[in-house]
């Protein structure tokens, strides 16, 4: 089963970052839902999104392709799009694909929402 956990944070400068952490398969049966999840995210909770990929274990052309929407998304608005914890077997996909040059990616949610803290630039 597919689903999207979704948190609120307010870091110390008082800016909202949401981060959303999907679970299974980030494929073409289930990109197009998260491609929705994120634009509705950006457009009316926060323009700063983390993406915490710990419980995605398969990724495919879909599944990234919806990342750099999201990432162009938040980028028109002035925001900020970060992954996070990206799981081992999805890794892979990033590194054979170069997108792990193309996000910013974290090890851990917490690292991210601490270089949200460092970006400020609102």
């Amino acid at each position: 089963m597919y689903y999207i956990d979704q948190k609120t944070y307010t870091t110390q400068e008082g800016k909202t970052v949401t981060v959303l952490t999907p679970t299974g398969r980030l494929d073409i049966t289930t990109a197009w839902q998260f491609r929705l999840k994120l634009q509705e995210c950006i457009s009316k909770l926060s323009r700063h999104l983390v993406v915490n990929l710990g419980q995605i274990n398969f990724i495919d052309s879909s599944g990234l392709t919806s990342l750099v929407a999201g990432m162009r998304d938040a980028d028109k608005v002035k925001g900020s799009f970060r992954i996070c914890n990206v799981h081992p077997e999805a890794k892979l996909v990033f590194e054979v694909t170069m997108m792990d040059t193309v996000f910013e990616i974290f090890e851990t949610e917490q690292e991210a929402l601490e270089s949200e803290s460092d970006s400020i630039a609102s």
